[in-house]
């Protein structure tokens, strides 16, 4: 009876042990959301949700062993460096804490596989498509650019948005003239955005109050210059960020570069 008992004891540890469910419950779900997040959800949570990490992880990895090889070496040796999210996403909610010594490797290979099979959720990649494609426009319909072309993209988001990201690779030779580049045409745009808030609200006032818009012609054209003015410090930001990057990096970030 005895021994039949303890066989019923191990069995059960050894189906727990194997039972990725209960296992990533009982390891991630204390930081990790494990159901789908509402868009409202996001900026509330105190880490990605699991739909979110595993989405991030499937964009830059492709193979199923080198996702699994990727999940088990990240949560015992986590690193900014290695992450597969947004740097900015990085310092937002920091690196997560190692679980080597907490959580066998076999549990974690169990842990991984689940991830695998059950993240994301195909809800949550429609609703982070939707999102991207209202980012992009919203881009552009804010950019500073006279002509708004989606294959001209905004470099120093991109670039803030993958700093840290081991496979671009950025040498801290290049962060300084990166960041040299993006303070630059920081400076000349903000100049510009104020003159320009201005005068257009000197435009719109001369309008409401009914004046003939020959007397306003003077500053349309002098909102035109300066506009003129910010596009031409985003060409040379983009000019001067290409020179400083390799041709592999630029590849990693804007794969349609060459369309």
């Amino acid at each position: 009876m005895k021994r039949m008992l303890l066989l019923l004891s191990l069995t059960g540890t050894i189906l727990f042990a194997g039972n990725g469910a209960e296992l990533i419950k009982a390891n991630c779900a204390s930081c990790h959301m494990l159901t789908s997040p509402t868009p409202d959800m996001i900026p509330t949570l105190k880490a990605p949700a699991m739909d979110a990490v595993m989405f991030h992880i499937k964009l830059d990895i492709k193979k199923k062993k080198d996702i699994k090889d990727f999940i088990v070496d990240y949560t015992q040796d986590p690193a900014a460096a290695k992450s597969v999210c947004e740097s900015n996403k990085v310092q937002k909610f920091g690196v997560m804490p190692s679980l080597k010594g907490k959580v066998s490797e076999q549990d974690l290979v169990t842990i991984a596989e689940y991830m695998i099979d059950n993240y994301p959720a195909e809800k949550f990649v429609g609703m982070i498509k939707e999102i991207q494609r209202n980012d992009k426009i919203s881009a552009l319909i804010n950019s500073p650019f006279l002509i708004n072309q989606s294959r001209l993209p905004h470099m120093t988001k991109v670039l803030l948005q993958n700093w840290d990201k081991a496979l671009l690779g950025l040498s801290e030779a290049q962060k300084e003239k990166l960041l040299v580049v993006r303070k630059e045409t920081m400076s000349a745009v903000m100049k510009v955005k104020k003159q320009v808030k201005v005068l257009e609200a000197e435009i719109i006032e001369a309008m409401v109050d009914g004046e003939e818009p020959k007397s306003v012609y003077a500053k349309v054209d002098n909102v035109a210059k300066l506009k003129a003015e910010a596009t031409r410090a985003h060409l040379n930001c983009i000019s001067d960020t290409i020179s400083i990057l390799t041709d592999e990096q630029l590849e990693f970030l804007f794969p349609f570069w060459d369309m």
